[in-house]
């Protein structure tokens, strides 16, 4: 019963997104960009869900499990760079008509820049990010589901048969369907992810309480209050320290320039919606703990330290509290995870072949037929290759895996500074930008694999981006742009910029809502066994003079903005 329940909701999604996207425009507007049409809706769905895997669902709940909260910083600090996306650049992104991310870096420095980093691009995605998610949610579904009890087959068997079960399903979305198909695929799993995910700590906490949810609330939040604060030690997995260096940097190479979660937000149909839909996935963000930490946390209430092994904290809870008639759903939610990561990294690396490397450099006046067949082609080939490699890396070491781990240094903070500094520096050149890249990565390979620096890691991440930005400003007081770069003023992408009304205010509560998240899971808040009244009580009154302040703010901007209109 539970494979066909699995089985049904999943066929359900992939005809509902076929229904949805068939007749689509064909062109390479339609097909990298969903014609620019997607809605809010789509775009936050489809971004949260992209980030969203079972690598976290299961890999944040054994923290949580093993120590304490501290690891929400991953998840919750995206808060920051997604209103910073929503109000400073994504209007810059669409106004600029960029496709891909490296388009940005041949308009600010040169095309020999945007090759570098769309190959970096290409490279991490096919031999690293890819197999990585792939591996990892094939082993959560495994693991989750017994898949080798199930059909009486090996490990390795059951290893390699998810895996490329998920890697032709979601090369189905990615490959023939485009980024709409994969954006309808991944609102429709994103509905699901969210009943199936808010169904385990619903149950979990019920059973802890023996049939009482409140009671299970009540044991959580009196017994083992250390556990409640995110503010992580020394020791904890995630130093607080770190919050404020490489975590940071991290979180927007990831939201703000990584080419697979920004395509859906440069595929808005106007500046409002992508607005919007950006912010829709930083509320959504802000309350990922309920799905991603309290899991670990009643796993740790209800059996103890006995789990031999912390990643069987979440499956072991889920087969222990779970209604076997709800399994089959919940199997479809996570596949439904699984499947999205996949197929968004598949059809962004497609694009970045398409409009950094194949027309640019092979074929400039190719047609979007063409075009659109080469995508095809290039996105089956690196699936494959995807496929391939992933289920080989249950034979790595633990240094293998490590490196898989950390190899997003390499490009992640480089990737950010030239962003940075593209923005907000106008002479230094291509040249500059590209001997920052090849410094970073070598200083960063010494620092971590010959040299092992004993600082935690995350700072390392956080010291060289510092570094990056002040060499390219020494290199770039030598090497500068013949020119200085001016950004164009025309509307290349052909869609409404007026802003969303309320972004700001939207903003506001959601920095709001996280420094209020990190006051409530501190030792002023739970973690101290004290009540929430009184930091409720101050986040109210601040609340209400940040949105007055900015309300008014933007009433004299609209007033200014009348009077020029009136004297024109």
């Amino acid at each position: 019963m539970t494979f066909i329940t699995f089985v049904l909701i999943t066929a359900l999604i992939a005809f509902v997104s076929w229904l949805k996207t068939k007749g689509e425009d064909g062109s390479a507007k339609g097909y990298f960009l969903a014609g620019r049409g997607l809605t809010a809706t789509v775009i936050g769905f489809s971004m949260v869900l992209t980030s969203l895997s079972t690598e976290q669902l299961v890999g944040v709940n054994a923290s949580s499990y093993a120590s304490n909260f501290s690891i929400i910083a991953w998840t919750v600090q995206s808060v920051v760079p997604l209103c910073v996306l929503a109000l400073y650049l994504l209007p810059k992104y669409l106004k600029g008509g960029f496709t891909t991310i490296p388009e940005f870096f041949e308009e600010r420095y040169d095309r020999q820049t945007r090759q570098i980093m769309s190959l970096l691009f290409l490279v991490a995605y096919t031999f690293v990010m890819i197999p990585g998610a792939l591996y990892s949610g094939a082993i959560a579904f495994t693991q989750i589901f017994d898949v080798e009890a199930m059909f009486g087959v090996s490990f390795n068997t059951a290893l390699w048969g998810v895996v490329w079960l998920i890697g032709i399903i979601g090369g189905i979305y990615a490959v023939f369907g485009g980024l709409k198909a994969v954006a309808v695929s991944d609102t429709l799993n994103g509905f699901a992810l969210i009943i199936g995910g808010a169904m385990i700590p619903f149950f979990a906490l019920k059973y802890l309480g023996d049939g009482s949810m409140a009671k299970g609330v009540e044991i959580v939040t009196t017994t083992h209050i250390e556990k409640l604060t995110a503010w992580g030690a020394a020791a904890d997995p995630v130093p607080w320290t770190t919050i404020f260096t490489g975590i940071l940097i991290v979180n927007f190479f990831y939201w703000t320039t990584n080419q697979a979660i920004i395509q859906r937000s440069l595929a808005a149909k106007s500046l409002a919606e992508g607005q919007k839909g950006i912010l829709y996935a930083a509320i959504f963000l802000l309350f990922l703990p309920v799905m991603l930490n309290i899991p670990g946390l009643v796993s740790f209430h209800i059996f103890g330290d006995s789990l031999k092994n912390i990643d069987l904290a979440y499956p072991t809870l889920v087969s222990k509290v779970l209604p076997k008639p709800l399994l089959g759903f919940f199997t479809a939610c996570l596949f439904g995870a699984i499947l999205s990561t996949f197929n968004s990294f598949i059809n962004s690396a497609a694009t970045l072949f398409c409009y950094d490397i194949y027309r640019p450099m092979l074929k400039k006046n190719i047609s979007d037929e063409d075009l659109i067949k080469v995508a095809k082609i290039a996105g089956t080939i690196i699936a494959i290759i995807s496929m391939i490699i992933a289920p080989l890396l249950q034979y790595g070491t633990g240094g293998l895996f490590l490196l898989l781990k950390r190899f997003a240094g390499f490009f992640n903070i480089p990737i950010v500074a030239l962003v940075a500094v593209g923005f907000l520096n106008r002479t230094i050149s291509g040249k500059a930008a590209r001997a920052t890249v090849l410094l970073h990565v070598i200083l960063y390979y010494s620092l971590v694999w010959i040299f092992k620096v004993k600082i935690n890691f995350v700072h390392v991440m956080g010291s060289l981006f510092v570094f990056d930005i002040v060499v390219m400003f020494i290199l770039g007081s030598i090497f500068k742009r013949e020119t200085p770069y001016v950004p164009s003023n025309s509307n290349k992408s052909n869609v409404d910029l007026t802003s969303w009304k309320y972004a700001r205010e939207v903003s506001a509560l959601l920095i709001i809502g996280l420094c209020y998240l990190y006051a409530i899971l501190s030792p002023w808040g739970l973690a101290g066994g004290n009540g929430l009244g009184k930091i409720t009580m101050i986040f109210a009154v601040l609340t209400v003079v940040i949105i007055g302040v900015i309300s008014f703010t933007k009433k004299k901007d609209d007033n200014a903005a009348i009077k020029v209109e009136a004297t024109k």
